[in-house]
């Protein structure tokens, strides 16, 4: 018998085992693939696969230009001997670079329907990329890609490498080419599912997109969950946004809004509603150091919102004021809003309080207010300035307020 390797013509050949081999694969890539969530994963298991039918495949890539907030693309990287895929992402403005605009990538984007290039000894000169001096030095030997092409004639690409001497043969290209629809109907399914929950994640957070996902899409669905309550909001912003121009003041935001909530996310918090200039975040009660979780977020955000002012100084503009109210208690997180649009968010007295509170740091000139009831449980009462009872809008009765400076205090009780 002659090896998995033999030639076109062979006895192996003309009994038609190479294509038997292409359709095995092909049918796990289209039938067997059904429960795996996960595009790395299936392209870890298809060039197993592929080595085990006898295509000399030792590094293969899968490259996606992705729609998310902060990352331009991703890379998928299969190498011999790996059990798991290594993801590279990349930043917006990588379009534009060198190593981009002269890789095989980019040209496979632009139109070009596929590239194969030699990379063992018989080629002599400079190479057309970078790319391939490196892939040399890794002992590869034969570099090939492909589009994949999507709905709406979205190209990605995939490539694959070989170590063999030679690299790899005219059926093994053959092999390769005819997996092409199969791969592209099957990563485009997963790239679908990976940008709903992208997008979700963008527009309602990592929680609450995990419950959309899950099945809580009718209104009036929800539980009620006890929770640290933040709302926060920026000063004086109708009078900026009415002198500045509108580009500037979606800097001014969009800096505002990294300095608040890139601590609150670090440290557990869920922001569930951008309000105009204020957010609305909370610290679920489940995490034992919710509370302790929440001042940590305050006081980082305190922190950078004093380096964002130093900006503003040195620009010749006024620092932002800004007020944040912080409670505690139960609270219904679910589905409102109309019968075709809905919200997901947190309601309940809870949230009407630390929105009052919010409000009464505009009245008493502190930065930073918390309620009795919050202060208690996050055990922290030492360590803030009781400034009395005030009356709350909507409650029978004043309540106790602490106000809490932040900027310094690492607190340590309920961590």
């Amino acid at each position: 018998m002659r090896s998995i390797n033999a030639p076109v013509g062979s006895t192996e050949e003309s009994a038609g085992v190479w294509p038997v081999r292409r359709r095995k694969v092909l049918d796990w890539l289209i039938i067997e693939t059904r429960k795996e969530r996960f595009i790395d994963n299936i392209l870890v298991e298809m060039c197993t696969r592929l080595l085990e039918a006898g295509v000399p495949v030792a590094r293969a890539t899968l490259h996606f230009r992705i729609q998310h907030p902060q990352w331009f693309g991703a890379r998928i990287m299969w190498k011999k001997g790996l059990s798991e895929a290594e993801i590279t992402t990349f930043e917006y403005g990588l379009e534009d670079t060198t190593l981009y605009l002269q890789s095989p990538v980019n040209e496979i984007r632009s139109g070009q329907q596929q590239i194969r290039q030699s990379l063992d000894g018989s080629h002599t000169g400079d190479f057309k990329y970078t790319l391939y001096n490196e892939l040399r030095a890794e002992g590869l030997t034969e570099y090939v890609a492909w589009p994949l092409e999507h709905t709406l004639d979205k190209r990605h690409v995939v490539s694959f490498a070989s170590d063999a001497p030679g690299g790899f043969s005219a059926e093994h290209i053959e092999f390769l080419a005819d997996l092409l629809p199969a791969l592209a109907l099957v990563s485009e399914i997963r790239l679908k599912n990976r940008l709903a929950r992208t997008l979700l994640e963008t527009y309602v957070g990592p929680h609450a997109s995990e419950q959309i996902l899950a099945g809580a899409t009718t209104r009036g669905s929800g539980v009620t969950v006890g929770a640290a309550i933040l709302v926060c909001d920026l000063r004086d912003f109708t009078a900026i946004s009415d002198a500045w121009p509108r580009d500037d003041v979606i800097e001014l935001l969009n800096g505002y809004f990294d300095a608040m909530s890139e601590p609150i996310e670090k440290h557990g918090g869920e922001i569930l509603k951008f309000m105009g200039d204020g957010l609305l975040a909370i610290f679920p009660l489940s995490d034992p150091a919710a509370c302790a979780n929440l001042l940590r977020a305050i006081s980082e955000a305190q922190t950078a919102m004093n380096v964002l002012n130093q900006e503003h100084i040195r620009a010749g503009r006024k620092p932002l004021g800004y007020g944040v109210g912080v409670h505690v208690g139960d609270v219904m997180y679910g589905n409102i809003g109309s019968r075709k649009r809905l919200d997901f968010t947190v309601i309940g007295p809870a949230v009407n309080v630390a929105s009052r509170l919010e409000g009464l740091t505009k009245e008493i000139k502190r930065p930073v207010l918390l309620s009795k009831a919050f202060a208690e449980m996050a055990g922290c009462e030492s360590h803030l300035e009781k400034l009395g009872s005030y009356p709350i809008r909507g409650l029978g009765e004043p309540i106790e307020v602490f106000a809490y400076s932040g900027v310094g205090f690492t607190p340590d009780v309920a961590a």
